[in-house]
């Protein structure tokens, strides 16, 4: 008996069933709430899958198709964008009320402007602390400034730029759905 005068069911069915309800009940919260925090975790996954196929198909075309290392990286993140296209709209944003025709539009745009953000953010960055040779008293290696630069902008550029415009613009409907699926039509082949 507890001290309120219930019964203590403490066998051990009872704690797997409860330990099991709880994890269920952890599990939908995630994978269902739209709360800035949990789509932003399902979005880290979405962005590491997607990242993992990207550097693991141009590997693979690399070592074993022999591709030239510009066309074996290049098929990897399109491969890679495509992946983290389907998993945003399905999994991480619960894309509804807006056709996928518009989210290939949109997405490709946010997609071009994150790859413009990166290799000008990069290079940017680079130019700014190459001149900083103070950091090399404190372990840096010159080698290692670009690291810094492509890792300090790359996260700035998937917080601020796709994270943002993926969550508002691309999965959501939006006036510029209408222009976007537009697009689709005058880039679809039709036959005569």
């Amino acid at each position: 008996m507890t001290s309120t005068g219930q019964p203590n069911d403490t066998t051990p069915e009872n704690n797997t069933a409860d330990h099991s309800s709880l994890t269920q009940r952890a599990v939908n919260k995630v994978m269902n709430s739209d709360s800035l925090l949990f789509t932003f975790l399902r979005s880290i996954v979405s962005s590491q899958t997607a990242s993992w196929v990207d550097l693991g198909l141009g590997f693979a075309l690399f070592a074993w198709c022999g591709l030239a290392p510009w066309l074996s990286t290049a098929v990897g993140a399109f491969a890679g964008g495509i992946v983290n296209c389907i998993i945003n709209y399905k999994f991480t944003f619960h894309a509804q009320g807006v056709s996928w025709r518009a989210v290939i539009v949109k997405y490709f745009m946010v997609w071009m402007g994150s790859i413009f953000l990166n290799s000008a953010g990069t290079q940017a960055i680079y130019s700014l602390i190459d001149g900083w040779h103070w950091l090399e008293t404190i372990g840096f290696k010159p080698d290692g400034y670009y690291a810094a630069a492509r890792l300090f902008v790359s996260l700035m550029v998937s917080w601020f730029w796709n994270f943002v415009l993926q969550r508002y613009f691309v999965y959501r409907p939006t006036r510029f759905d209408r222009t976007a699926e537009g697009i689709m039509d005058l880039l679809r082949f039709k036959h005569s």
